[in-house]
């Protein structure tokens, strides 16, 4: 508000929770009261995880998915049909580097991003007859966030112990440029990180065999790492 021509109008606060997919078409309808349109929705919620699949609890993956995964769907919903409406409208949807390959003690993180990125892309193809309409998935590498200290463990009671430095991740607010700069610019896919992270995702595109041979090598020391408690860097999200 003090350096920009907004005013308190302009701004529209609301709390919402993901899991209570019940409560997202009332929320859309204030913002649409509220301001009359939605030009851009930005999907930005949701949890990482942090844990061996052979000790996680299955309703940890049930979770992940609700909140990840049909969260996302459902608020996309209730605002895509204004955006059909219409027939404009951008819904930017923050994925992760984990969408577009898969990392130890994050299977369930990387099956969400997974289907984020599939159902994304199969809506993209659905919306041919409405070219102002853009679906953008951003697939951010390591970032600076609480994202660590708010991962999902084995169980649901647990919270992780030792989220480590966050020094070698990208600032917050370069990752929030280039989003914003893919949104701009209608990209349909940005993968947004620094080297070595973004190396990997373009040997994991294009030279998977290569990619599978790092992985379980890169994999095999970050579970060492974890189950003694020292925190890897190395494809941390």
């Amino acid at each position: 508000l003090e350096i920009s021509n907004l005013s308190e109008k302009d701004i529209l606060v609301l709390r919402l929770d993901l899991t209570d997919r019940s409560s997202h078409e009332a929320a859309t309808n204030s913002v649409l009261k509220h301001f009359g349109k939605i030009d851009v929705l930005v999907n930005n919620g949701g949890r990482s995880q942090r844990s061996l699949f052979v000790e996680t609890n299955l309703d940890v993956f049930s979770a992940i998915m609700e909140l990840n995964y049909l969260g996302t769907i459902s608020l996309t919903k209730h605002v895509l049909n204004h955006m059909i409406q219409r027939r404009k409208g951008k819904i930017v949807t923050v994925s992760s580097v984990m969408g577009i390959m898969g990392a130890p003690l994050a299977s369930g993180y990387c099956a969400s991003k997974h289907a984020l990125q599939g159902f994304f892309n199969s809506l993209r193809t659905e919306l041919t007859d409405y070219p102002e309409i853009s679906i953008i998935n951003i697939c951010p590498g390591p970032v600076q966030s609480k994202i660590i200290q708010n991962v999902f463990t084995e169980n649901l009671a647990k919270s992780l112990e030792n989220s480590g430095d966050q020094s070698h991740k990208m600032p917050t607010d370069r990752c929030a440029r280039l989003t914003l700069v893919s949104t701009a610019n209608d990209l349909k896919e940005a993968w947004i990180s620094d080297h070595p992270y973004l190396a990997v995702c373009y040997l994991w595109q294009y030279a998977p065999t290569w990619a599978w041979w790092l992985m379980n090598r890169m994999g095999k020391r970050r579970i060492q790492n974890f189950k003694s408690g020292v925190v890897s860097l190395l494809l941390s999200n």
